[in-house]
C-alpha cells in the first residue's frame, strides 16, 4: 500500500455511521464563519506563528502568496508585509468574503472560489502556496500535493494539527454513542505521503497553540460540539458538563511542513538545460571548424597537385 492510499484508508475510518448520520437533526460538518474570523483576528494580535515565519522568510518584497483552503485568511494576512498580494482560495463564499473583508485597506485579494486542485489554473501560480487546517479533509491527497507544489515557485508551507482535528472529541463519541474514533491519520502520515508524492524530505517544525482556534468555550463551543457528535439540544448540559472534563477542544500540537516548490527547480532545470545547449553548440562550432579546416586542407592538396601535374612536361613515355 502507497503513502497516499494508506492516507485515504486512514481517514476513511472517520466517516461517521450511517444510523448515526440519519438521526441527526443537522448536517454536523463545517464551522461558522466567525470561527474563521476570530481565529484570523487572533493571529494578529498573537503575532507571527511558524507557519507565518516559514512563509516569511521566502517571500520577496511585494511577492504573491497563494493561500489554499484560506478561510478568513489566518494563514495569509497576518504576512503582510511582506507580502504584497493574496490569491485566496476556499470553496466557500463566505469565507472568501470574509477574507476579503479583513483585507480592506491592507492588501490586494484575488478571490478564486472552487475546490483544490481543480482551480489550480484559475489561481495560477505564487512565490510561496500556504496551506493550513486543511489536509485531513483531502482524502485524494496526491494530486492536491503536486498541484501546490507545481504553483509555488520558492515554496509550499504546510499546517495541520498533530492529529486529526477531531481526536479531542473521541471521548464525547464514547460516551453519548459508545463508539471509538480511529487514531490516524496523522501529521507523520502527512510527512510520509510528501515524500512519496513530492519527492522530497520536507522540513518539519512542531509547536503548540497558546489557545484552541475555536476559541474560549462556553454556549457557542456547546452548541459546536452538539452538532458535530449529531446530538439535540436536549443534551447541551451533558455536553457542557463534558467539556469542562476535556484537556482541550481541538488539538493544540500543530505541525508545519514546508519545501521548495517546482518553480524554482523548473527554473533550474532550465538553467542547466541552457548551459548544455550551449555547451553542445560549442562543441558542435568546434568539431565544424575542424572538420572544415580538414576538408579544406584536403581540397588545398588535391588543387596543389593537379597544378603540379599540369605544369610537369609530358612523359616520354607517350
Amino acid at each position: 500500500m502507497t503513502a497516499a492510499s494508506d492516507w485515504a484508508q486512514a481517514l476513511s475510518e472517520w466517516a461517521i455511521p450511517e444510523a448515526i448520520l440519519a438521526s441527526a437533526p443537522e448536517p454536523p460538518w463545517g464551522f461558522p464563519v466567525e470561527v474563521f474570523v476570530d481565529h484570523a483576528r487572533r493571529m494578529f494580535d498573537e503575532g507571527w506563528a511558524p507557519t507565518h515565519r516559514r512563509v516569511a522568510e521566502v517571500m520577496p518584497d511585494g511577492g504573491t502568496l497563494l493561500d489554499v483552503g484560506c478561510g478568513a485568511g489566518a494563514a495569509s494576512l497576518p504576512v503582510v508585509p511582506p507580502v504584497g498580494c493574496i490569491v485566496a482560495v476556499d470553496e466557500e463564499a463566505t469565507m472568501l468574503d470574509a477574507l476579503a473583508t479583513l483585507a480592506t485597506g491592507l492588501v490586494p485579494v484575488q478571490l478564486v472560489q472552487g475546490r483544490w486542485p481543480k482551480v489550480a489554473n484559475e489561481a495560477g501560480h505564487a512565490d510561496v502556496v500556504v496551506c493550513a487546517n486543511v489536509l485531513y479533509n483531502v482524502a485524494d491527497v496526491a494530486p492536491f500535493l503536486e498541484a501546490l507544489t507545481e504553483a509555488a515557485s520558492e515554496r509550499v508551507v504546510l499546517e495541520l494539527s498533530s492529529v486529526h482535528p477531531q481526536a479531542s472529541l473521541s471521548p464525547l463519541w464514547r460516551q453519548f454513542w459508545g463508539l471509538s474514533r480511529p487514531e490516524r491519520p496523522s501529521a507523520d502520515d502527512a510527512d510520509a505521503v510528501i515524500r512519496e508524492v513530492v519527492g522530497v524530505v520536507p522540513s518539519v517544525q512542531r509547536w503548540s497553540r497558546p489557545r484552541s482556534y475555536l476559541g474560549e468555550r462556553g454556549p457557542g463551543s456547546v452548541a459546536w460540539v452538539r452538532r458535530r457528535l449529531c446530538l439535540t439540544d436536549s443534551s447541551d448540559e451533558a455536553i457542557a458538563e463534558s467539556l469542562a472534563q476535556l484537556p482541550e477542544l481541538s488539538p493544540a500540537e500543530t505541525v508545519t511542513l514546508w519545501w521548495p516548490g517546482r518553480g524554482g527547480r523548473r527554473a533550474g532545470a532550465e538553467m542547466a538545460s541552457e548551459i548544455a545547449t550551449e555547451m553542445a553548440s560549442e562543441i558542435a562550432t568546434e568539431m565544424a571548424s575542424e572538420i572544415a579546416t580538414e576538408v579544406a586542407s584536403e581540397i588545398a592538396t588535391e588543387v596543389d597537385t593537379e597544378m603540379l601535374a599540369a605544369e610537369r612536361p609530358p612523359s616520354k613515355l607517350q
